[in-house]
């Protein structure tokens, strides 16, 4: 199979939040050419947009960390599935990408990555089958997680028959837990059963994920067990790849992951490997509570100067005063995430008004108790104050908790600079 970068991938214009686009073949990266602004409602709302500056910061910033304790990173994808923005993070430094399916895999080899590691069991003929076809390709290196010697023998028996050999990571849970090994003699069995494959499996590290533990003791006791577990299979010679993997971290207990694990990194032995996603968009919500968690306990986060900033926002017309303290808002659950907060409203502009003056948005504070208190699917209820400066037509935007399940309700993201000009469409493969 070619990679095909999507270089040459075009803009829909059947998509929601786009401008006029004459003609189908305009490309992602030429959308600048059409000279859309959103503040002169050049494109249609509502519409999900990307700070590129705040991006570029947060995928410096998140670089830096690992740096900081010279270890890896491999961002989860599932947070953007957009292969535009996995190649700015292999730009800027990440040793490869994170994914969840087979299905997500294939859209990022498609997309120029080629290094995968699928935090998940990879499980059913045609998910193998997705992936034997990508290991046809030697510059493309796959991994993914065993917890079970069922799961063992079909993969071995799968990849023995298409003749390709592929790399497991041992996932270690913990009870009550999500997937993952929970006890030494499960954790024997299963490393014991990889090496009846030899031709088709390849033991190559060790996985974990934190994310379900709730407080920082257990994580760092769950952290440690993975690193005794990872000393004491280097030992055996179980680990077929060198260096060995040893990877886990989500976008909440980064920071312990990275303190824990980074002195088992040791050159040619064992490459520690974090996972963190949301960081690429950060958000007003849940992950800014976890980052300022992290930032209260991690010396080395606090010494980095401005920290990770919500790049993601929607933006919506005012559609409707239908009453003293009440406004509608174009947008609603097909939009916008609301599982973890509904959006808060961030920023307001009047075309007809700060249009003719050239002013930038006005940013709205907490303290004017403008909020959404509801969503349907197409609408949104904003509670306004008495006497707020509101009309119909008025643009919106909203910040985000939780950017993964904004993301999934877009096929086309609007990337702009400060001014608000449209530099590129990123497009999503959910």
């Amino acid at each position: 199979m070619k990679v095909t970068n999507y270089q040459g991938a075009t803009i829909d214009p059947y998509s929601k939040g786009l401008g006029n686009v004459p003609g189908t073949s305009v490309q992602l990266i030429d959308a600048g050419r059409f000279e859309w602004n959103l503040l002169n409602e050049d494109v249609s709302l509502p519409a999900a947009v990307l700070y590129e500056d705040r991006v570029e910061h947060n995928l410096k910033w998140m670089q830096d960390f690992v740096a900081r304790y010279g270890v890896k990173l491999a961002p989860h994808g599932k947070t953007t599935m957009a292969p535009q923005l996995f190649r700015r993070q292999i730009e800027t430094g990440a040793w490869g990408i994170t994914l969840a399916t087979a299905h997500q895999t294939r859209a990022a080899y498609r997309g120029g990555i080629l290094r995968v590691l699928m935090a998940n069991q990879l499980v059913g003929r045609q998910n193998m089958t997705m992936i034997a076809e990508l290991l046809s390709d030697p510059d493309f290196e796959f991994f993914c997680l065993v917890d079970s010697v069922a799961g063992v023998e079909q993969l071995g028996e799968f990849f023995g028959s298409a003749r390709r050999t592929l790399n497991v990571l041992l996932e270690l849970g913990v009870p009550r837990g999500r997937t993952g090994v929970r006890d030494a003699e499960t954790r024997r069995a299963v490393v014991e059963a990889i090496g009846r494959y030899p031709d088709s499996l390849k033991l190559a590290g060790v996985e974990i994920y934190e994310g379900i533990l709730k407080e920082e003791s257990e994580v760092r006791t769950f952290l440690r067990d993975a690193i005794n577990v990872t000393k004491e299979l280097a030992a055996q010679g179980r680990f077929a790849r060198t260096p060995a993997l040893l990877s886990g971290a989500g976008s909440a207990w980064y920071d312990v992951v990275a303190e824990e694990f980074a002195p088992s990194s040791e050159a040619g032995v064992i490459d520690v490997v974090l996972r963190p996603g949301c960081y690429v968009t950060h958000d007003v919500g849940v992950y800014k509570q976890a980052q300022s968690q992290i930032l209260t306990r991690n010396p080395v986060a606090r010494e980095m100067g401005v920290a990770l900033l919500p790049a993601l926002q929607l933006w919506a017309y005012v559609q409707s005063i239908p009453e003293p303290g009440r406004a509608i808002v174009g947008f609603g659950k097909r939009d916008a995430a609301f599982d973890a907060g509904f959006p808060e409203p961030s920023r307001h502009y009047r075309p007809s008004r700060d249009g003719k003056a050239g002013a930038a948005p006005r940013e709205i504070a907490a303290s004017e108790g403008w909020e959404v208190f509801q969503m349907m699917d197409q609408h949104a209820y904003l509670q306004i104050p008495a006497g707020a400066d509101i009309q119909v037509g008025d643009m919106i935007g909203f910040d985000i908790s939780h950017p993964c399940l904004t993301f999934d309700k877009w096929r086309q993201v609007l990337l702009v600079d400060p001014s608000y000009r449209v530099k590129e469409v990123i497009e999503t493969f959910f």
